[in-house]
Formats: structure tokens, sequence, C-alpha cells
């Protein structure tokens, strides 16, 4: 029986598009290369920090959704507390409401965009 974790990072404001791109790619790698598998996964772009980190107010925020084993969780923060472009990083299984809930918000962004077009 797989969980269903979400996990957000956001790595430093100094990277280029390609490697935001490599970063993502790695992680999402860790999770594939464990037995997990990428439900969806989101870019929310450059946004400003509440508060900064090492010596950085902004940062780029990424999330992945994913279906994995429990022992995968711990891989992937070792991963991710050894990446120095990683600034902070967060993972929580997500419940049954959480799911439906994130697949209905996917639902109707979808449907929003279809009907712009």
């Amino acid at each position: 029986m797989l969980n269903q974790y979400e996990t957000v990072f956001i790595t430093t404001p100094v990277l280029s598009e390609a490697q935001m791109k490599e970063a993502v790619d790695k992680f999402k790698g860790v999770i594939t290369a464990n037995g997990g598998e990428v439900v969806h996964e989101e870019n929310w772009g450059l946004k400003k920090l509440a508060y900064p980190i090492q010596k950085k107010s902004t940062g780029f925020y990424y999330l992945i959704e994913f279906k994995a084993p429990g022992d995968l969780i711990e891989k992937l923060e070792v991963q991710y507390r050894r990446d120095e472009r990683v600034l902070r990083f967060l993972t929580f299984r997500m419940e049954r409401h959480a799911i439906e809930y994130a697949e209905k918000k996917r639902k109707a962004k979808v449907e929003s965009k279809q009907k712009e077009e």
C-alpha cells in the first residue's frame, strides 16, 4: 500500500532555468528510483519569502505530489539536506480528503483553461 505525499521545496533564487529543472529532475528521480510515482507537479515560480533564509529574500517554489512507500521520505529528505540549492523543504502525507481536494482543484483548473480557449 503506497501512501500519497506532497512535497514542496524552495531553491535559491540565483539558479538559471536549466539549473532549476536539473534540481527538479534530481528529486523526481529519487522518488521514482525508490518505488515512488509522481502524480502531479507544479512550478510555483519565484516568490518572496516570509523571512530571509541564507540572506535571500526570494526563492523558487516547486511542488511534487507523489505516491510512495513510507521509507522513501527519509531518502528524499536526505537528498534535500545535501543539496546546497535547497533553502527549505516540507513533505507531508496526504490523507483521503486532502487527496480528493487536490484532484478537484486540478480538475477545476483544467476546466477553466478549456473555457478560456
